[in-house]
């Protein structure tokens, strides 16, 4: 982990300690500047858990990642300046789909006066730490919830203007034989979500940026903004202005986003 290449690429300036408010800043930083992003796994590029592959990918090259990139380059960030980390299973939609891919998102608590749940891996969920507890959660707006749920688990239910509803996950450290497999599953299978459908997320204090297939979408506290993209040139400039991220490759993947687009229009028209 070079620190100083990572604190650039955040945003981050001052002296970082091991506190709320380097916590605080590091979180917010991290969200404004990396975008949520399946892009490789659309393209077939395989994805691992390797952290020189991450921080190369990530601060390097500058692109964004999924939960398993983003929260593990920021725990390693968080440890090398002397943080407490877990790092633990979340579900998302457990309540849906149950505990078979329990492991479908990596979500961090640290360990400072009180335990903090840490998020720059969810796209679009918490803009800065929250202490865990059972509580009603306002940030710039948004309002989310953390609640303890009777068979042991927490659940964070997300923002009125959310793509993802909701994650599930116990505060304790998640085996890393259970993220391998899910982490195989999720960028293999054709049921899996992120082999469907193009995602960019960038969580902003006071908006959410996003691209959910051919949608471009801004999601604020009091609305959610939606427009079609009518071409892969309009597709590769979103990337590139919105979300900072250049890959003309993805101009192959038109046909799919287009097609998922339609879907989602005739599921739910403008």
């Amino acid at each position: 982990m070079n620190l100083t290449e990572y604190f650039e690429r955040i945003g981050f300036v001052g002296a970082a300690c091991a506190d709320l408010d380097t916590l605080k800043r590091l979180h917010r930083g991290h969200l404004e500047n990396i975008p949520y992003e399946n892009l490789d796994v659309l393209l077939q590029r395989r994805l691992d858990f390797d952290m020189p592959r991450i921080f190369d990918k990530l601060v390097t090259r500058r692109r964004g990642g999924w939960c398993y990139e983003m929260n593990g380059l920021f725990a390693w960030a968080l440890e090398e300046i002397g943080f407490r980390v877990t790092k633990m299973a979340g579900a998302v939609i457990r309540d849906r789909i149950g505990d078979a891919l329990a492991g479908n998102h990596l979500v961090l608590l640290v360990h400072l006066d009180d335990d903090y749940l840490v998020d720059v891996g969810f796209g679009d969920g918490l803009y800065e730490p929250v202490p865990l507890g059972d509580a009603k959660i306002v940030q710039t707006g948004f309002v989310s919830r953390l609640e303890f749920m009777a068979d042991g688990w927490w659940r964070f239910h997300n923002h009125q203007n959310c793509g993802a509803p909701s994650f599930d996950f116990r505060a304790e450290a998640g085996d890393p034989a259970t993220f391998a497999r899910v982490c195989d599953f999720l960028q293999t299978s054709p049921t899996s979500p992120f082999t469907q459908n193009l995602i960019f997320q960038r969580r902003f204090g006071d908006r959410v940026e996003a691209i959910r297939n051919s949608f471009r979408l801004t999601a604020r506290p009091q609305a959610l903004e939606r427009r079609v993209m009518t071409c892969a040139e309009e597709l590769l400039g979103e990337m590139r202005s919105i979300f900072g991220v250049e890959d003309e490759a993805a101009a192959s993947l038109w046909p799919l986003v287009r097609a998922r687009g339609e879907v989602m229009l005739r599921e739910n028209p403008l």
